[in-house]
């Protein structure tokens, strides 16, 4: 079921561009336990679920719209020709778009000035979908060089943090930045070593998806035997995470859930951070 989205800037989907569709499913059907359903805009999309929850989209339409396997989140805005107008007003690029959807809305591909990608979506968004490190099944992180010049940025681009009602706010936390949407943490920017042009192009300025997994050493393995890439980097990455490509070449994250039972103390005092 279609809705209308209730934060205005805020995560609203996660896109896989891909090359083939089939197989597309089936690596991240035996990785992440996801089941597929058709999409609603042709053969060549589907929608994954998890326990009956949509996670996200896989499009095969890298070759058809020349662009990068890659794993894209998308942004909700209002009007995106005038939120791509602001990408490039404040030094940001467009690759794409906007593009129409029949009866759906309309999407754009552009990046940030650091050169992070992302997309921007007008119209209504899946009922159900969420973000977030506390109860979803997926969350973003910004890898970027300066996380605060990033949060001014979006916030020109996508409204956070102008104290609007019905759009996202932004706190600056333990060294990131932590967007919220409706009072709940939906993404961190982190300042880091990112390369411009370096020749580890998971280095670079990236939005980076994160799946959560209740076994990460099964789950890797399982991505290992079908042929995806671990890229591991200790500094970067603690033990209850793996970064990984995909056989087709799209990064992503894999994060163990903490299954630890909480006593209702705990759960009281949990930090924003877990």
């Amino acid at each position: 079921m279609l809705v209308t989205s209730e934060f205005r800037g805020a995560p609203c989907w996660l896109s896989l561009a891909a090359r083939d569709l089939a197989a597309s499913e089936r690596f991240y059907g035996a990785v992440l336990g996801w089941t597929f359903r058709a999409g609603g805009l042709g053969e060549d999309f589907s929608v994954a679920e998890r326990d009956g929850v949509p996670v996200a989209g896989i499009a095969a339409v890298a070759g058809e719209l020349a662009v990068p396997v890659a794993w894209t989140a998308y942004f909700s805005v209002d009007d995106a020709d005038g939120a791509v107008a602001r990408v490039r007003e404040r030094g940001g690029t467009v690759g794409v778009g906007p593009i129409s959807y029949p009866l759906r809305g309309r999407a754009a591909l552009v990046a940030d000035r650091h050169g992070a990608g992302f997309g921007l979506w007008e119209g209504p968004v899946l009922a159900g979908w969420s973000v977030g490190w506390e109860r979803a099944p997926a969350w973003l992180e910004l890898l970027t060089p300066d996380a605060l010049d990033a949060a001014l940025f979006y916030g020109g681009v996508l409204g956070w943090g102008q104290g609007q009602p019905g759009c996202c706010d932004t706190s600056y936390e333990a060294d990131q930045v932590v967007l919220r949407a409706g009072g709940e943490p939906v993404a961190r920017l982190n300042s880091g070593p990112v390369e411009a042009a370096g020749r580890k192009s998971h280095e670079r300025p990236r939005w980076l998806v994160h799946f959560k997994v209740p076994d990460l050493e099964r789950a890797r393995a399982t991505a290992l035997g079908l042929g995806a890439i671990a890229l591991s980097d200790p500094t970067r990455h603690p033990a209850d995470q793996a970064t990984l490509r995909d056989p087709d070449g799209a990064l992503f994250t894999l994060d163990q859930i903490d299954t630890t039972p909480r006593t209702s103390q705990q759960q009281g005092g949990q930090s924003q951070d877990e």
